[in-house]
Parts: structure tokens; C-alpha cells; sequence
């Protein structure tokens, strides 16, 4: 296994991971820990896409990795989402 496919893998699990610990009800989506693990995760698979030339991949990643800083940013700088009613 060569060195792109291992930071796929970890990339890929990174991002797994904080989905499914917010699927399972252990992870806040708005956490420091989900906004890193989705910001550092997606960064690597981004870095990954733009070395392979993959461009709906590196959209789709960039975009994510993008968002995910944007959040984590605020979360910093103390701006907490607003709660919402369902």
C-alpha cells in the first residue's frame, strides 16, 4: 500500500469518524471535536485529490474542509449556532 492510499484511509476515517459519533449521539455537530475531526479529515483527502487531479473529488473535499474551518472559527471566536425547534 503506498503512501496516497494510506493518508485516503486515514482521511476517510477521520471524517467517518465524527459522522458516525454524531449519528450515534455521542459527537455535538457544532463540538470541537466533530469540527476537527471533519476539518483535518477532509484537508487530507483534499491535499489527496489535488495530487491526483481528481476535481469533483477535490470540490467536494475543499468545500467540506472549507465549511468545516469556517465553523471551528466561530466555535473559537465563542459563537455558539442557534438553537433551533423542531
Amino acid at each position: 500500500m503506498d503512501v496516497d492510499q494510506i493518508a485516503q484511509i486515514v482521511g476517510a476515517l477521520l471524517v467517518l469518524a465524527g459522522y458516525v459519533g454524531g449519528q450515534a449521539g455521542r459527537l455535538d455537530p457544532h463540538s470541537l471535536q466533530y469540527l476537527t475531526l471533519n476539518l483535518v479529515g477532509a484537508g487530507v483527502l483534499s491535499v489527496v485529490a489535488a495530487i491526483g487531479s481528481d476535481w469533483g473529488f477535490l470540490l467536494l473535499e475543499g468545500v467540506w474542509t472549507l465549511v468545516s474551518a469556517w465553523s471551528l472559527a466561530r466555535l473559537l471566536a465563542g459563537h455558539h449556532p442557534a438553537a433551533t425547534t423542531e
